[in-house]
């Protein structure tokens, strides 16, 4: 009885890349991604279809797609009214401010506190850090918007405090020009120890003995992390920078919600709360929709924008 054997594949000669033999090697893999696949249709292309309602004048109830005159199509009203609204450009610049200070900020914060935990080597001291930073982001907002609240009011705390040092009390909520400062400062402190999780991850994949060898040679400690951490880190800082930079006109709207009020509109209002409170509550579904198409595809030619000089900076990017 003769067994046939599979040729061994010749050196030089290409396999095809999906060929049957690979596929099977994979299978596995293609089945852990179907589910993830399916998600992301259901939930990220599939209310795609949604979009049409921009360009007509939907009403609850109508269908987003009609071919017997029930549909009235608008074209670009909504577009043209919101980009021409005497709030348009109020939003776009509040928007890139507080977007502009979460990035110069908030975005490097979890860098350094990853890089300050990996020199703390007593491993007790350094879990009881780190738990201690993830436990904000773990609060609701809304416990976190009337904690922060509660302690910018005339007899909060933060008032208390400046009062030892002679400062009179102020209502910080109300005014406009501390908004920026009290949206940053709290959005910082609830997630940037839970940002920090991807920079330690990617740090303790590097190979000790780098550092090793960097130490026989003479570097100290901040030697090590500039020459050392950083580069091995970079292509992660990278990748998450230009995310940050594509999320610019769609960050944390919930937050704004629970920490502005009609007084502090002039420098809290961004789009995303303008499109909630002018569009989802007044039930102007398809200007609110007209403003969200807009705002990503502002986002989509950032994203791009980011990755091209990522890449040409870093040698880095998401593709």
């Amino acid at each position: 009885m003769t067994v046939k054997s599979k040729p061994l594949p010749v050196a030089g000669v290409k396999r095809r890349k999906y060929s049957r033999e690979y596929v099977q090697e994979n299978l596995e893999l293609y089945a852990i991604m179907i589910p993830v696949l399916i998600l992301i249709f259901l939930f990220c292309y599939l209310p795609l279809y949604g979009l049409l309602i921009s360009f007509q004048n939907y009403q609850p109830g109508d269908p987003f797609l009609a071919f017997d005159g029930s549909i009235e199509w608008v074209g670009l009203k909504h577009f043209t009214k919101f980009i021409s609204g005497k709030y348009f450009f109020r939003l776009i610049k509040n928007t890139f401010v507080l977007s502009f200070l979460n990035i110069a900020v908030g975005f490097w914060i979890p860098i350094i506190f990853a890089l300050l935990l990996n020199e703390i080597h007593n491993l007790r001291f350094k879990k009881l850090i780190q738990t201690a930073s993830y436990l904000p982001y773990f609060i609701s907002s809304v416990v976190v918007a009337g904690m922060v609240l509660s302690f910018i009011e005339p007899n909060g705390l933060v008032n208390h405090l400046l009062g030892i040092f002679g400062v009179p009390p102020k209502a910080y909520a109300m005014e406009p020009k501390y908004f920026a400062f009290i949206y940053t400062f709290t959005n910082i402190w609830k997630s940037f120890g839970w940002n920090s999780i991807l920079y330690i991850s990617a740090i303790s994949s590097i190979d000790p003995s780098l550092y090793e060898s960097s130490r026989l040679d003479g570097a100290n400690r901040f030697q090590n992390i500039w020459y050392m951490t950083l580069p091995s880190i970079l292509p992660t800082i990278s990748i998450m920078l230009v995310m940050a930079v594509g999320s610019v006109l769609a960050f944390n709207t919930d937050l704004i919600l629970l920490l502005y009020n009609p007084a502090t509109y002039k420098t809290a209002d961004v789009i995303g709360t303008y499109i909630y409170r002018d569009g989802l509550e007044s039930g102007n579904f398809s200007f609110a929709s007209a403003v969200g198409v807009f705002t990503a595809t502002i986002n989509f030619i950032l994203v791009f924008a980011a990755n091209w000089i990522s890449n040409r900076l870093t040698n880095y990017g998401l593709w």
